[in-house]
């Protein structure tokens, strides 16, 4: 029999409740209920579910999502298995009112959700940039919503370069923090899917981007002065020193002890 294997974990994004990704062969799932929505791609293979009463497939380049509250269960369509890549997202994401939609109609076969819930993904394999993977949890969020006929999606109370506006002093004030796009929800009273819309509209650069940034120019700074990199690295608000060397190379094309090294050839 083929290798099956699982690996799940709860990242420290808010709205996301379990990472799952598994490969399963032999195992079918029970019918079952989750509290959450269950967001999946299959990357190999292909899954054979019954959704309340109807008989429902996966596989290829779709992302299925299954709401909170309504029986499923699972299986491999065939005895190759499958491999699959699972979020479990909170209500407070995504609102119980879209149940009715997603039970009638949960495949979304839109390249640009895809390769959303593809990034975020990715994202997540990285536990110190929590703040790009709730980035991207909006972005998907809003794809999500607007699949599932979310009428609210879009509506406007402040213009997008006053609340952007303020989202960027919220992260100018707290740069070196780890603050959450949820956390800045609350203070702005908008949701984090309203702040990454607004502030990506209007500065043409998503919040974690815009932050990322600003934390490495003011690291550039210290480590010209002399301050050993580990005291940098958390000082400016990276996780340690191999998560500010990683996107230091991204920014500024070496690494930071070579930046600083008095040896080094050239400058920037």
């Amino acid at each position: 029999m083929p290798h099956e294997w699982v690996r799940a974990w709860k990242p420290a994004v808010p709205g996301i409740h379990e990472v799952f990704h598994a490969r399963f062969v032999a195992h079918a799932y029970p019918p079952h209920t989750h509290d959450t929505w269950t967001v999946f791609i299959v990357d190999e293979g292909a899954i054979r579910y019954d959704l309340e009463t109807r008989h429902r497939g996966a596989a290829g380049a779709r992302v299925t999502i299954l709401p909170p509250h309504v029986v499923h269960d699972g299986r491999a369509a065939s005895d190759t298995g499958y491999r699959k890549r699972v979020l479990y997202v909170g209500t407070d994401v995504l609102g119980e009112g879209l149940i009715g939609r997603a039970v009638d109609d949960p495949d979304i076969e839109d390249h640009a959700v895809l390769r959303s819930l593809r990034a975020l993904h990715r994202a997540l394999q990285h536990p110190d940039d929590a703040l790009e993977a709730e980035t991207m949890l909006a972005v998907l969020s809003t794809q999500l919503q607007e699949h599932l006929g979310d009428r609210t999606v879009g509506s406007v109370e402040r213009p997008d370069d006053e609340v952007a506006a303020d989202l960027r002093d919220l992260l100018d004030e707290h740069r070196f923090e780890a603050m959450t796009l949820a956390e800045a929800g609350q203070i702005l009273h908008m949701s984090p899917a309203h702040l990454v819309r607004c502030f990506t509209r209007t500065f043409g650069i998503a919040p974690h981007r815009y932050l990322v940034a600003r934390r490495i120019d003011a690291a550039r700074h210290r480590l010209l002065d002399g301050e050993p990199l580990a005291h940098v690295a958390t000082g400016v608000g990276f996780h340690d020193q191999a998560h500010l060397t990683r996107h230091f190379r991204r920014h500024v094309g070496t690494t930071p002890g070579r930046y600083a090294s008095p040896n080094a050839p050239g400058g920037s």
